[in-house]
């Protein structure tokens, strides 16, 4: 029984990973489309019915061009940090169980908040071993944005967590059954999406990638494989962000037609505003983390401090 638990469980695994893949690919090409409808443009139309091939083929493209071996790079360091970033990005996704492979973790939250902080290493020393001082300069900006915002970020978690009492992700659909969080935690939940975008380097907060003032920032050396790994792993992340927030603040996990419409609308608004926004100035991005975000999630995470011993508080009486 034990080993057939284990089969099963590889191939659970095996199975999400590659519908991570599938669904990343066709994320770009959503992506593609979008930007291309509000520049007044078509997007790829020309592999397949309506362009729908075209991310296999900058798959195969990318994958099968000459890798570039930098002479005054820090070569070992250099080659496997896009596989340790799309590594972690893939690991995040067994937070969420699936019909035939029921995997919970009963501490999720921390294990998200472990694999994120990871995340920040990957950028770091993908900038730091290129020996490049676009890529380095890039990497430097990427660690600190990203470290800043993973401050707001896990003080706003801490808010939600302090309204349902448990670790595990899945319990925030109990919760959520008469009204979403993302109205009853409407100023927290806007700042936890905006958050995610800092969190994932994308517009208008994608400082680690300024191709006005960087060429393209930390991955600048970096061609075919180990740019498709970036990429794969930055789109990937952009997936799971989306599913985090409708977990959180849009219903809960509950596997129907609904949950998927929400997560696609989260995925369409990350490209819609990638598509809207001008790229924010840097020390105006730091500010906004220090002095908005950090004290807006802190009063929040009193005042449901409070609330919550309140309740408490009430029943005891009662």
């Amino acid at each position: 029984m034990m080993y057939m638990d284990m089969l099963n469980i590889m191939f659970g695994v095996l199975l999400l990973v590659v519908g991570v893949l599938i669904g990343v690919a066709f994320l770009t090409l959503l992506e593609r489309k979008v930007l291309g409808y509000i520049q007044i443009r078509k997007g790829p139309n020309k592999m397949g019915y309506m362009g729908m091939l075209q991310p296999f083929c900058d798959a195969i493209k990318l994958f099968s061009k000459e890798q570039l071996y930098l002479n005054y790079s820090n070569y070992l360091v250099y080659y496997f940090s896009p596989i340790m970033s799309f590594m972690l990005s893939l690991i995040l996704w067994i937070l969420m169980p699936y019909i035939f492979n029921m995997i919970t973790f009963n501490l999720g939250v921390l294990f998200f908040l472990c694999c994120t902080s990871m995340g920040v290493y990957t950028v770091m020393i993908a900038g730091w071993s290129s020996n490049s001082n676009y890529s380095l300069l890039g990497g430097l900006r990427a660690v600190a944005q990203t470290i800043s915002y993973e401050v707001s970020l896990s003080l706003i978690l801490m808010s939600s967590l302090i309204l349902i009492m448990d670790f595990n992700l899945l319990k925030f659909y109990n919760y959520q059954v008469m009204i979403w969080f993302l109205f009853m935690m409407m100023p927290l939940s806007l700042c936890f999406l905006s958050s995610l975008m800092a969190e994932t380097n994308r517009t208008p907060y994608d400082f680690a990638e300024g191709e006005s003032e960087l060429v393209s920032g930390f991955n600048i050396e970096y061609s075919s494989g180990g740019f498709a790994l970036i990429f794969l792993a930055e789109y990937s992340s952009i997936l799971f962000m989306s599913l985090l927030f409708v977990v959180i603040y849009m219903g809960g996990y509950n596997i129907n037609l609904l949950f998927y419409l929400k997560l696609v609308f989260l995925s369409f608004f990350f490209i819609w505003v990638r598509g809207t926004l001008p790229r924010y100035r840097y020390d105006k991005l730091m500010y906004l983390c220090w002095k908005s975000y950090l004290p807006i999630s802190l009063n929040f995470l009193l005042f449901y401090m409070g609330l919550k011993m309140f309740l408490i508080y009430k029943m005891i009486l009662v």
